[in-house]
Order: C-alpha cells, then structure tokens, then sequence
C-alpha cells in the first residue's frame, strides 16, 4: 500500500532578491514523498506566499489531508484540491516519479536523455541601475539572447535610462528583451508608460497593471504598442469555461503559464489548449520551486515543445539547493545525466 508524507523545507537565497513585492530573503517550499516499500516518489508544492491563490492558514491542513488520503488516487485528489494548485502540482510530479524507474525523470524525452535543451531567458533582479547593469552584462557573457527585467520597483526614469544603455549597446539582432512590471503601474499612467517602453523594441511587457482589473486590461491589450503577457491574472481562474471567458475577454498577446500556481501540468495544460484555440502566444516559467520542482517543470516543457525562449533556470539563486543534473548553458537548459541528485530532506 501506498504511503504519503509531507515536509517544509526553506529555501535560502544566495542574495536577497528584489521584486516589485519587496525583497525576498527565503522561499518555504514543500514536499510530499510516496513511498511503498522500497520504491519512491517526490513532489515539491512549491506555494508562493503573498502570490498564491493557496497562501492560506489551512495549507498544512490540506497537505495533511492529502496524505491520509493518498489511497484514494490522483484524479479524485486534484479535484478535491481545485483551490490548492500547488499542492496539485506536487501530487502530480509525485505520482509520476513514483511510477517512473528513476524517480527524478518526470517527462522521459530527448531532454533527460541529455541530447536536447530548452532555450530559456536570462532573468535579471530587481535593485541599483548599477547592479541591475552588472547582472545584464554578466548574462550577455553568458551567452543568453533573450533577457528578462524586472521593472516597477525603482524609478521609472532610471529604467528607462537602463533600457536605453542596453539598446545603445545590442539590437534587437543580439538580445531580445522582456519585461515584468508585477502590476506596478496604475492604469491611469499604464498605456503612456507602453508607448515609452515600445521605444526600446521590446518583446513584451508581463502583467503591466494589478491583476482582476479585467476591463482596464482589456483596454490596454486593445491598444497597447508593445504585446502584454498575462501572468499574475491567471491565478485562482480553475474553471475551464472561466479560464476561457478570460482569454476571450481581456484578448491578450501572450499568457505565461506557472505550474506551481495555475494548477500543475493539468491546469497548464487547459490554459495552453485556449490560448491556441485563440491564436495567443505562452510560455512556461518556474516560480521559485527547488531544483526538484523545477526539473519537474523543465521536463514538461520540453514535452509541449515550444521554441520561444521559457523562464527556467533559477535554481542556482539559493544556497541550500539540491545538487541535481540541471545545467544552464549558453541561454539554454540541459539535462546533464553525468550529473547526479542528491536529495536530502
């Protein structure tokens, strides 16, 4: 018979790092393991306090519960925890890795036999024009052609002073550029902040206005120079007709997909299914989870087989991290099966 258990785990990070939340010291992860004699499988419910739609008083509850009831399957549990998307995403990785020959190997592809990579962007951190500067150059030398920036958090001036240096020095030939406001806008002052920003060639803007503020963001994805991504607005959307009343509403350029908070693979998975239907852009990023959860990510990105660059590749920001075959090189994330796990809890 099948065995659940659960444990809390806090992730240090290397340096405190800025968001347009603050500034983020620790990230609590969490892990359930499935176990029949021998043979085992994890899972990390990689729940995001103060973002997900599950940074609830009664998580520990639920994940307690989840456990007691692990005789009664997956598909009975993810409907019972529709509200608890990280959780889902946890069973799910659990499951497969139990029934997997090697528990770390999810999604078995070309990307876990080491012959293939995903190309990922290069994330950059939120701080000082100086030390947000440092982290672009240090990416650019890394060999990453798509970079991801944070904004929303200093002065806008000085952001669009940073944009202006990294135009003045790459093209739109060398270095694609992303955007991720967090909501840091009002929308009042949104779409002028738009038309600067399309100066500067940009890929896309993530989340430029709060989430739930369906008909501004409607406006804004009408009549913006530069694509807008929806992220944070997915969260707590479980419902396939709502996810889809959504889509259809607001009309957006791209969603971006975070397993951990819209549901694991299977809520994923549905909100990838409208967005084609629609012709709408996505793609996948990992939200902080360990190198557990994001290998588990990593491995079912490489299944949906999209080529525009994914947001992978955090793991080397904590201290405490799990040695595991994950590599990022030259902008892309490989599978090194030389490379060993070493997971201790």
């Amino acid at each position: 018979m099948i065995t659940a258990s659960y444990k809390k785990y806090i992730l240090n990070f290397k340096q405190p790092s800025g968001t347009s939340r603050g500034i983020l010291k620790t990230k609590e992860t969490w892990f359930i393991t499935l176990q029949e004699g021998t043979k085992q499988g994890i899972g990390e419910c990689g729940v995001f306090r103060g973002l997900s739609i599950d940074d609830r008083p009664d998580y520990q509850a639920k994940l307690e519960w989840a456990c007691q009831n692990i005789h009664l399957g997956l598909d009975v549990l993810l409907n019972e925890l529709v509200a608890f998307p990280s959780i889902q995403f946890g069973l799910e990785t659990a499951f497969k890795s139990f029934l997997s020959e090697d528990k770390f190997e999810i999604f078995p592809s070309e990307f876990t036999k080491s012959n293939d990579s995903i190309s990922i962007n290069g994330l950059i951190w939120m701080g000082s024009e100086a030390f947000m500067k440092q982290q672009i150059k240090e990416k650019i030398e890394a060999g990453f052609t798509c970079i991801k920036m944070k904004i929303g958090a200093i002065d806008f001036q000085a952001e669009i002073n940073l944009l202006k240096s990294i135009r003045k020095e790459y093209t739109l030939k060398d270095i694609e550029l992303r955007v991720d406001a967090n909501g840091a806008f009002s929308y009042s002052e949104a779409l002028e902040k738009l038309k600067v920003l399309s100066e500067f060639y940009l890929h896309s803007i993530e989340q430029p206005i709060k989430q739930g503020q369906i008909e501004h963001m409607s406006l804004l994805c009408e009549q913006t120079p530069l694509p807008i991504a929806l992220d944070e607005e997915l969260i707590g959307i479980f419902d396939v007709t709502q996810k889809d009343m959504l889509i259809q509403t607001i009309k957006p350029q791209y969603i971006i997909l975070k397993p951990s908070l819209v549901g694991g693979f299977k809520g994923s998975n549905e909100w990838v299914d409208i967005a084609e239907k629609k012709d709408i852009g996505w793609w996948i990023t990992s939200a902080l989870e360990s190198n557990v959860g994001l290998n588990a990510i990593a491995q079912y990105t490489y299944t949906k087989q999209n080529s525009m660059p994914q947001g992978l590749g955090t793991g080397s920001l904590f201290t405490n991290n799990f040695d595991s075959p994950l590599l990022v090189k030259n902008g892309t994330l490989h599978y090194d099966n030389s490379k060993k796990w070493t997971f201790n809890l």
